[in-house]
């Protein structure tokens, strides 16, 4: 052995030599596991590190400067497939992963999802070590090790602290992050000076997947007029194409001027307006978080789920009135009429606004 290659092994800590985070789905859970990218890259410097996810999820992770590599998994396809019984196309398809994943030959795998679905693909890595996160629906017995989801759960993306913590990563510096690249800030920039929103602007992120987790609908239209007539700023409405008839219908019930943006930007695009908008007001859902990790003063509605109510950032609020039924996640209890969302008046969130802002009540 040279004398260079014994410094070169010397300098080298010990340790995988090649990382998998498996985490496939959605926006905030991706957006709350990112700061372990960092502490991973602060622990292992010379690894290389890759995230598993979904193609719809990829921009979140593809600009991140500490990983060297997003591998995507269609599972969208694979469901498809599956229906149409198209089973032949499915297995081949899963065997173009398993190799693309055991080409890489990862000696760590860390499923942060915890499901059956996210704990076969780490399985199928081949990976001698397997951490599985509150792993559930048998996924745990395709791990080598595994922890629950511990941590102080008032705290945003704790059970990733928790998980950093055990695995002996640095956490000194523990932030989430979202990052895009020149051509969407350019596009931000465009778009604000186009639409006239340069004096100030407030992003409003009401769609989310479940009906439990959404805000009424009429007070969305209620709260622009707010925003424009208390806070002097141009209501925004961000999301994606799947939302454009509950935007119609937020719309239609108002006069005041609001930029509708629905399912006209891509996620990052929508992260870049997002890091420009002087005010975002959202309920649980991925760009309402996505304010959080920005540092936007964020204001976050929250009632059948609590994924938080201490973010680390001065300029956040979140409304929440729990209830005997909170909360109830997937499983609400009163016929529809999601009274701990029906709780939160405008008169608060505007209250809450001003407070954000740094504003006198």
């Amino acid at each position: 052995m040279s004398r260079a290659e014994r410094i070169a092994r010397t300098e080298r800590p010990m340790g995988p030599r090649a990382i998998l985070l498996v985490r496939l789905s959605a926006i905030g859970d991706i957006v709350f596991a990112s700061p372990l990218i960092g502490a991973l890259r602060r622990a292992y410097p010379h690894a290389r590190i890759a995230w598993l996810v979904q193609p719809e999820y990829r921009g979140l992770l593809d600009r991140h400067p500490d990983l060297d590599e997003v591998i995507t998994c269609p599972l969208g396809q694979w469901r498809s497939l599956w229906r149409e019984r198209r089973l032949g196309e499915l297995g081949s398809s899963v065997r173009t992963l398993r190799g693309v994943l055991r080409e890489r030959r990862f000696d760590l795998a860390i499923d942060l999802q915890g499901l059956l679905k996210s704990g076969t693909l780490a399985w199928l890595t081949g990976a001698p070590r397997r951490i599985g996160l509150g792993s559930r629906e048998g996924s745990r017995w395709l791990m080598t090790e595994t922890l629950p989801r511990g941590g102080n759960p008032r705290l945003i993306g704790s059970e990733y602290l928790y998980l950093a913590e055990r695995l002996g990563l640095p956490t000194d510096t523990f932030a989430m992050a979202v990052h895009y690249d020149q051509d969407e800030a350019a596009f931000a920039d465009r778009l604000i000076a186009d639409r006239g929103l340069a004096a100030g602007f407030a992003a409003l992120c009401p769609f989310t997947t479940r009906p439990q987790k959404h805000w009424l609908e009429e007070r969305w239209e209620a709260l622009a007029a707010r925003i424009a007539a208390d806070l002097d700023l141009t209501p925004v409405l961000l999301g994606g194409a799947g939302d454009r008839a509950a935007a119609r219908r937020i719309l239609a019930a108002g006069s005041t001027r609001v930029v509708d943006l629905v399912g006209g930007t891509s996620l990052t695009q929508a992260a870049a307006l997002i890091d420009r908008a002087s005010l975002l007001v959202g309920v649980d859902t991925g760009l309402g978080h996505m304010g959080v990790a920005l540092g936007t003063p964020s204001l976050l509605l929250f009632g059948s789920t609590c994924p938080y109510l201490e973010t680390g950032r001065a300029n956040t609020r979140v409304l929440y009135h729990p209830l005997t039924c909170s909360p109830c996640k997937r499983r609400p209890t009163c016929d529809g009429a999601f009274t701990c969302m029906r709780l939160i008046e405008v008169d608060e969130v505007i209250g809450a606004a001003r407070s954000a802002l740094g504003r006198p009540p």
